[in-house]
């Protein structure tokens, strides 16, 4: 696992900056109701999708649990950032209209980690209130390439942000499926390079850097062509889900 706080300075221009931070909150934006007035981005890492969150009449809130990121997005979304575990928010129920995760639920280590952060977005998110989030993010990155065949049969664990696991969570904590967006990665295209130099960051999870299987498939890599241009980007997948009222008393 990466660490996010050291990562911030280079997380932005690693991840394709502003443009892909515009595709996403343009795609976030089309599934937030225009009469929500008040939206939470859970790990809200460096701001720049949260900033672009805003808007005249929506009030924007960001949390991370990072030290580096929230120290950056404080600058972007002054006021309106806080220091938090998406595990445990520190906000009242039924706080916001909109909560929204982009790129998390794929970072944490399994079902329960899963479960426990889509509730705690269901907590705080007022009744009729939507919550927006990414599904399937490593899934998103297989664009058919030479990449993707040199990297085939690398151990691979089961993905926490998977569509149907995400559905299940949600629908155990009150949230009924609403809505559906895709949005380009834009800069996200591996370069066979590149993605060595993340198989030596740890980026892929079940892969030790320094181990010899990560060192046969930055072999394979290495032979590929063209090594520093990018192949297509990836696409990512948005799912929207409705907090249902509670259950009138009989």
């Amino acid at each position: 696992m990466l660490d996010y706080g050291k990562e911030a300075d280079r997380y932005d221009a690693s991840r394709g900056g502003e443009p892909r931070a515009a595709a996403a909150a343009a795609a976030v934006l089309g599934l937030v109701p225009p009469d929500a007035r008040t939206l939470l981005d859970v790990a809200c890492g460096t701001g720049l999708v949260t900033r672009r969150l805003s808007r005249p009449d929506l009030r924007v809130t960001g949390v991370d649990a990072a030290d580096g990121m929230t120290r950056m997005a404080a600058g972007r979304v002054p006021g309106s950032v806080v220091l938090g575990d998406s595990r445990q928010l520190p906000f009242p129920d039924d706080s916001f209209d909109a909560v929204t995760t982009v790129w998390l639920l794929h970072l944490l280590p399994g079902a329960e980690e899963t479960a426990a952060v889509v509730g705690e977005c269901a907590r705080v998110l007022r009744p009729g209130g939507v919550f927006v989030t990414t599904v399937d993010k490593a899934a998103s990155h297989d664009v058919g390439s030479d990449i993707d065949a040199a990297l085939a049969g690398r151990p691979v664990r089961t993905a926490p942000d998977r569509a149907d696991a995400v559905r299940s969570h949600a629908a155990a904590h009150g949230l009924t499926g609403e809505g559906r967006a895709r949005f380009r990665g834009h800069g996200q295209g591996r370069s066979p390079r590149g993605t060595v130099d993340d198989l030596h960051r740890g980026w892929f999870t079940l892969l030790a850097p320094d181990s010899p299987l990560a060192a046969r498939f930055a072999a394979r890599l290495a032979l590929l062509p063209d090594q520093e241009v990018p192949r297509p980007d990836p696409e990512f997948t948005l799912l929207s889900f409705r907090k249902q009222p509670a259950a009138a008393a009989p």
